[in-house]
């Protein structure tokens, strides 16, 4: 008897289209006519007897059976993606890890640690790719992420691996290690700021309390990274997350002149889409994270 299956480019089109919600895009995805991709869709409407798109006005929707097939149907291509890839390199694709960090989380706090989980898994190839807090799991490549916020992102699990906490850093060249403030004038004082994080030093503001005066300025510099090589340099006071400067704070490179960190609204959590929460190569990774952050709050605790 013959399979009721549809045709892998007709599956290919419509995966494409639900995932990106366009037709235009999943066209240029799949290098491919818009009005083919619309052809394919037609064809598999019929083919199954069920709608799976609507407009709304300009806007494509999913129906109810539309929604259903695409979660089941993009892990079916996922699947075949993975075994085909087994098939070229003669190895299991699962086994293959890609984490999503932004760039000074990955540099400043995974870096250090890897060796961990590397010394564990060393048959498992691992890739490191630069991702922000708005990660969109269904449009990535990425398996797993350690991300910055309130605990949600769509169709993603995630777990809370630490709190944020904001610490106002400071090179003994600028202001002496002993000295101890409790009060700040910007308009005496050089500051520093994140632009890609420009609310940071109200956010530490609101949560001490800080006595202050003057209005908040000094230069900005693109990343965390650049921040903190200018405090370092002693250029200003700079506030960032405590668990980048961790370092230098132990090397005495930095200092806290008003005192210890301070917890922000959000927290870093590892994050990962719901169609990967089975592969092995995320659970593990996903197991190593929380318990090396478990261990290190218990080091800090002691």
């Amino acid at each position: 008897m013959r399979r009721f299956l549809p045709s892998l480019s007709a599956l290919q089109a419509f995966e494409a289209a639900a995932r990106y919600m366009s037709f235009t895009k999943a066209a240029d995805e799949l290098a491919v006519t818009q009005s083919g991709i619309s052809r394919h869709i037609n064809n598999l409407e019929q083919y199954l007897g069920v709608r799976l798109f609507e407009r709304s006005g300009s806007r494509l929707v999913l129906t109810d059976a539309g929604g259903n097939y695409f979660r089941e149907v993009a892990q079916i291509i996922d699947k075949l993606e993975e075994v085909s890839i087994d098939a070229v390199r003669g190895r299991k694709a699962d086994a293959s890890l890609m984490i999503g960090a932004n760039p000074s989380l990955a540099t400043r706090w995974l870096a250090p640690r890897l060796s961990g989980f590397v010394d564990k898994n060393r048959e498992m190839p691992i890739e490191i790719a630069p991702v922000g807090s708005e990660l969109d799991f269904d449009q990535s490549r990425i398996d797993v992420a350690i991300l910055r916020g309130v605990g949600s992102w769509p169709n993603a699990r995630a777990s809370l691996l630490f709190p944020e906490r904001l610490a106002v850093v400071a090179s003994p060249k600028l202001i002496p290690a002993t000295a101890k403030l409790n009060r700040l004038n910007f308009s005496e004082t050089p500051t520093l700021q994140n632009a890609s994080r420009p609310s940071l030093w109200l956010s530490w503001l609101r949560t001490t309390k800080l006595s202050h005066s003057g209005v908040i300025q000094g230069i900005r510099f693109a990343n965390s990274d650049m921040l903190i090589s200018a405090a370092l340099s002693g250029l200003g006071l700079a506030v960032v997350p405590s668990h980048y400067v961790e370092q230098e704070l132990a090397r005495g490179e930095l200092h806290l002149p008003f005192g210890k960190p301070v917890e922000s609204s959000e927290g870093y959590w590892v994050v990962y889409s719901e169609r990967k929460a089975q592969k092995q190569s995320v659970a593990l990774f996903r197991d190593w994270l929380l318990s090396e952050t478990r261990k290190h709050r218990s080091e800090v605790q002691a």
